[in-house]
């Protein structure tokens, strides 16, 4: 197989600028040449003074063998969230994006949480960081309840570091379980000037290099169910 060269990197300002007037990138499969902006009328949020836990999942990360990190591995995040999958035979990350991201990332504007179990990476989730607000683009599990581990440690995060918004994008059952909802386009802007405003902070609980095992975050979270 030849390897592909990675797409055109968009501009971190043209990015960040996008994601301010509630925008997001997508393309329509891995090799597509071009980039769209969406803009949907009903948007997927999680609230973060509603996220709850499942209560098996916390029961998992409490005996759980995995240890999590954020900024450790962000290239390899991106990459294999956007591999197809079995249950996911089409991505929209396509190489402009994942090029693009990897900028972003480098120029200190968006963050990965990885799950490793020893030394395989088996989960994570990335997105970009504005003021107060956390924009989820992905995730990916390559072992049982993985991601869901990657999110509840994102959600400790920013909790404790005075984030306001996590946008999910859209509502899947995944994220349903955790609280996530849909609003309406209006209701989304009108919580997103306020948070991009927000002074925030990623590494309130530890920054690149630190491990936390599974199930160390389980107390800040506000509930489980």
């Amino acid at each position: 197989m030849t390897d592909r060269l990675p797409g055109p990197v968009l501009p971190a300002d043209l990015l960040l600028e996008v994601y301010r007037q509630g925008l997001f990138p997508m393309a329509d499969h891995r090799d597509d040449a071009e980039v769209g902006w969406v803009d949907p009328l009903r948007r997927g949020i999680l609230p973060l003074d509603r996220f709850h836990v499942p209560r098996r999942l916390a029961r998992t990360m409490r005996c759980s063998r995995f240890t999590v990190t954020v900024d450790c591995a962000f290239e390899k995040v991106i990459s294999l969230c956007a591999q197809e999958v079995p249950d996911r035979q089409v991505t929209w990350i396509n190489h402009a994006i994942e090029a693009s991201y990897v900028a972003l990332f480098k120029a200190g504007h968006a963050h990965s949480v990885e799950v490793w179990d020893r030394e395989e990476l088996v989960g994570g989730l990335y997105g970009p960081s504005i003021g107060g607000a956390f924009f989820g683009e992905s995730m990916f599990s390559r072992a049982t309840d993985a991601s869901k581990i990657a999110l509840v440690h994102l959600v400790a995060r920013l909790q404790a570091g005075g984030y306001s918004l996590l946008d999910t994008q859209f509502i899947t059952a995944h994220l349903a379980q955790f609280g996530a909802i849909e609003i309406s386009r209006a209701a989304y802007r009108r919580l997103l000037k306020p948070a991009i405003a927000k002074k925030a902070d990623f590494y309130v609980l530890g920054g690149t290099g630190d491990v936390l095992a599974a199930g160390a975050v389980l107390q800040l979270t506000t509930q489980t169910s």
